[in-house]
């Protein structure tokens, strides 16, 4: 397993729509566990493909916060959302994309998710809470949407602009 590098906004691969998987090899196994060991060590709750530059519908999460409690590490081939209530939540969301820029985002409180799991099973599991943002944060970055696009123009424009500035400086580095 390998650490990935993790693609910075403004980078144009993570505006584009994700290609289904069509078939899980070995392959793709393999990198959702170094999306995994990515995820962790950035620290993040979750990252979907796209973000290292692969165009794959794949997302990997685990929002198991508690020290204490046991992991629980999910990837989902091809995800998709079947139902979402009418009750709404709001959660101050980050992304390992956009680095130390925080935002309060409102999204279905609950939703219900089917995807396939790495040996091809279908799966299928309502989520809330912190689950349910975070899954449904991944499944935007599998459609090229960020969860800036959610927010006023001029904010979004205000993190774009911060975000070209670190990569400059990442650059000069």
């Amino acid at each position: 397993m390998a650490r990935r590098l993790i693609l910075i906004h403004p980078d144009p691969r993570l505006r584009k729509v994700a290609e289904p998987v069509t078939e899980i090899t070995p392959e793709l196994a393999e990198l959702a566990d170094d999306m995994l060991v990515t995820m962790y060590e950035a620290p993040g709750l979750g990252l979907a493909a796209p973000q290292i530059g692969i165009s794959k519908r794949l997302i990997v999460l685990d929002c198991v916060k508690e020290a204490e409690a046991e992991p629980r590490p999910i990837a989902m081939f091809n995800p998709e959302i079947l139902w979402s209530s009418e009750d709404r939540s709001i959660y101050e969301e980050g992304c390992l994309s956009i680095p130390d820029q925080y935002a309060e985002v409102e999204r279905p409180a609950e939703v219900e998710v089917r995807w396939l799991d790495r040996e091809g099973l279908v799966q299928q599991e309502r989520f809330a809470g912190l689950w349910a943002t975070c899954v449904q944060h991944e499944i935007d970055h599998l459609d090229g949407r960020l969860f800036i696009d959610y927010l006023k123009p001029l904010r979004r424009q205000m993190i774009t602009r911060k975000m070209e500035k670190l990569k400059r400086e990442r650059a000069r580095a």
